[in-house]
């Protein structure tokens, strides 16, 4: 997603405190081991990461993603959570490969939960331009004329048929009404139809950038736009 570790994200590794029975399970030896077990994969994946003291769950110590928002401060986007107080209160166990009885943990992980957390950083990192395989819509097909709907509404079912998210934009309103309102939405892609495309059988093509590509054979757009797409380029 363009993301940059130590740049956008950092890890931090919550601790508890050992001397605060009411706000964590007393439990010293699990909180050592537990605290040592997320810290060696911290540092084994060598990952950027700070310590923080009493900033773990009750039931156990957790590594937090800290996401820089568009200000610059931190903030939790996700949490994986190292979870050994359940198991005993609800007396899980399974069986080893050795057939003993063994008592699992549980890991909480909370990174899809968080989805429009997530989403709300992407937006203020891209500030709404999404990269094209992020966009919600990728191409806006814009006609200039009542007349030739027709050839537009052709083009829109070749793009649909190539699973690439697009609208037909067929109100009644000038051209530059239509190009600024897809700017305004976003909209990698608009392809522009009128009567020269149509009667030359292609597509006019501009950028959300304002950058103008003139004239293009739909299928090479299509390869162009496929390629973008699937190499989940960050740039048009």
């Amino acid at each position: 997603m363009g993301l940059e570790k130590g740049k956008d994200y950092r890890y931090r590794l919550s601790l508890g405190d050992r001397n605060d029975d009411k706000k964590y399970f007393k439990d010293d030896k699990a909180w050592a081991k537990a605290e040592d077990v997320l810290r060696s994969v911290l540092v084994k994946t060598k990952s950027p990461y700070f310590e923080a003291n009493g900033e773990a769950a009750f039931y156990g110590p957790k590594i937090d993603v800290q996401m820089k928002k568009i200000s610059g401060k931190e903030e939790t986007a996700f949490t994986v959570q190292y979870d050994f107080v359940m198991p005993k209160r609800f007396n899980l166990i399974y069986i080893s490969e050795n057939g003993k009885e063994e008592q699992p943990i549980v890991i909480h992980r909370s990174s899809i939960g968080a989805i429009e957390r997530v989403m709300a950083f992407l937006i203020e990192r891209y500030n709404g331009s999404f990269p094209v395989w992020l966009s919600p819509l990728q191409v806006k097909i814009l006609p200039i004329t009542d007349r030739n709907s027709k050839y537009a509404k052709s083009v829109l079912e070749s793009l649909i048929k190539a699973n690439i998210r697009t609208e037909l934009d067929d109100r009644s309103e000038t051209l530059s009404s239509k190009i600024r309102d897809a700017q305004n939405d976003k909209v990698p892609y608009m392809i522009i139809i009128g009567d020269k495309e149509e009667k030359a059988k292609k597509v006019a093509v501009r950028l959300r950038t304002e950058k103008d590509l003139g004239q293009k054979d739909l299928q090479e757009l299509l390869k162009e736009i496929k390629a973008n797409i699937e190499n989940k380029s960050l740039e048009l």
